[in-house]
């Protein structure tokens, strides 16, 4: 009878022991290092809250209100066909999107350029990255200076990036004309003034950019990758590309996923390339090009400008949810 107890108990005596000793290890922590913990925890969270959600829940309730950014906000609903300075601050409903979606001109050309914009991130320089980190992780000849060279754009800001290829893509004295020939007077190529080129020539420089980024991500990733998986698939007879996609880029799940959030964040928040080329307009139009000019130019719709945020906050949060619920759902069901 006393063994069956004691046999019975174990599992809950072993249980109960790591609890135990985090409660002691708790109780062993002086004054001063619960304040410095305290510290640690409350301040990247208290800026969390102060610079990122507090702004998010704003930009969704200004977005319902029709508000210039003076004067105060009031609970009384928008009055019809009166100035709009009558019903500054009014809460306002829907219509800021319906507004957007029917008579707003620039919404939806900016709606489909930062599709496009996130396509290409997702399909062109994500995995043109992974083939370069893929390369330079193989240890060819001259791998640090390909690294190096591949890595620089990620360097500069993205506004040095757009006056660089400025002088690339300049119709007249530009090195590409200059190359293909084409840098007459009559048989010049406008890159960045024909609406029908100008996106495409900025996406160029924009995966040139995200390329490298995206390279030194799964750079990280690859080295952190167990030899022994390699050596595995070696003794079974795996090729490079099968040991590559079947074993490796599984076990780099965790990179992946960085990867994904951080692709459509790059791609949704672009604004200095298209702004230093045109300010956004002429086949340039971006969402967030249309969120800064409502918001702090000179109509300062702050409520309309909201209701734009939020369209491309949902926007950036559709692909990143079904990721992410695809990923947890396939290891859940392993």
């Amino acid at each position: 009878m006393s063994s069956t107890t004691t046999e019975a108990g174990t599992p809950a005596t072993a249980e109960a022991a790591p609890a135990r000793r985090r409660r002691r290890g708790l109780r062993r922590l002086s004054g001063r290092d619960r304040v410095v913990v305290a510290l640690l925890l409350g301040i990247p969270l208290l800026l969390d809250l102060a610079f990122v959600w507090v702004p998010a829940l704003a930009t969704v309730l200004l977005s319902f209100t029709k508000w210039n950014g003076v004067g105060g906000l009031h609970s009384k609903a928008c009055l019809p066909n009166v100035p709009s300075i009558v019903n500054n601050g009014c809460l306002y409903g829907v219509q800021n999107y319906h507004q957007a979606a029917t008579i707003y001109p620039e919404f939806w050309p900016a709606v489909r350029h930062n599709l496009i914009w996130l396509a290409v991130f997702i399909f062109i320089a994500t995995p043109l990255g992974m083939l370069f980190a893929v390369l330079i992780d193989r240890g060819i000849k001259g791998s640090r200076m390909y690294q190096s060279i591949l890595f620089l754009p990620v360097m500069l800001s993205l506004a040095l990036i757009g006056i660089i290829w400025e002088f690339m893509y300049s119709q007249n004295l530009g090195l590409i004309n200059t190359v293909i020939g084409r840098n007459g007077n009559t048989n010049a190529i406008d890159w960045l003034g024909n609406p029908h080129l100008n996106l495409w020539a900025v996406l160029v420089e924009a995966t040139w950019r995200q390329a490298g980024y995206v390279m030194v991500l799964y750079l990280a990733g690859l080295k952190a990758v167990d030899p022994t998986l390699r050596e595995a698939a070696l003794v079974d007879g795996a090729n490079a590309w099968q040991t590559f996609w079947r074993v490796i880029f599984p076990v780099m799940k965790p990179i992946n996923i960085v990867i994904m959030v951080v692709t459509v964040i790059e791609s949704l928040r672009a604004f200095d390339l298209v702004y230093i080329t045109n300010k956004g307009v002429n086949g340039l139009e971006l969402l967030s090009v249309l969120v800064t000019s409502n918001i702090v130019g000179e109509t300062q719709r702050v409520g309309f400008g909201s209701a734009l945020g939020v369209v491309l906050l949902v926007i950036s949060l559709v692909p990143i949810s079904i990721f992410l619920f695809q990923t947890f759902r396939r290891e859940a069901a392993k």
